[in-house]
């Protein structure tokens, strides 16, 4: 069959189905202008409804973008934080040789200006102290030892790491030991 002929078939079909949606509408007792309201009423109904789905996908779309710009650096916030903990790790240990103070105070300096670098662009730490009660939520449980007293049991008894947040968005969990009940 070749194109002419498939046009020609279609044809009537269309026409066939024009005049019986016609022919129903004259049953119904609709008059033309009637018929119109209608498609004019389903018409808008279609506007508005692909309207709304647009300003919909204009504000997901603008909620993703500023939640990408607060969290753009989160890669570089993660590698940073070993850096961080290394720093607190060498001003442990240099606290306790009173012969290297000068060496403290340039660990410090530059631990403390790395720190407020960081915290402009949006890092902050979780704080964790000692005897707090233990939420698996909030906390990440690294082993149980026996509560040293029962005061302690299943609230933490030390702080193995500390955990950050960048913006709202808890980017690495306090590592924590917890008191066995």
């Amino acid at each position: 069959m070749s194109k002419k002929d498939k046009s020609k078939v279609e044809e009537p079909q269309v026409e066939d189905a024009a005049t019986a949606t016609a022919e129903q509408n004259q049953k119904e007792g609709k008059t033309a202008e009637e018929q119109l309201q209608d498609q004019l009423a389903a018409e808008k109904d279609k506007f508005m409804r692909l309207f709304a789905e647009f300003e919909n996908y204009k504000k997901r779309t603008n909620k993703e973008r500023i939640e990408l710009f607060k969290t753009a650096g989160e890669s570089v916030m993660l590698a940073m934080l070993p850096v961080l903990d290394d720093f607190e790790r060498a001003l442990t240990h240099i606290e306790e040789d009173k012969e290297a103070e000068e060496l403290r105070k340039g660990v410090l300096l530059i631990y403390n200006k790395l720190l407020n670098t960081l915290e402009q662009k949006g890092l902050s730490k979780i704080e964790v102290n000692k005897g707090d009660t233990f939420n698996a939520d909030d906390h990440e449980a690294v082993t149980q030892i026996p509560a040293p007293s029962d005061d302690l049991k299943g609230k933490i008894i030390d702080v193995v790491e500390r955990g950050y947040k960048l913006g709202d968005k808890v980017i690495r969990f306090p590592k924590v030991v917890i008191g066995q009940a």
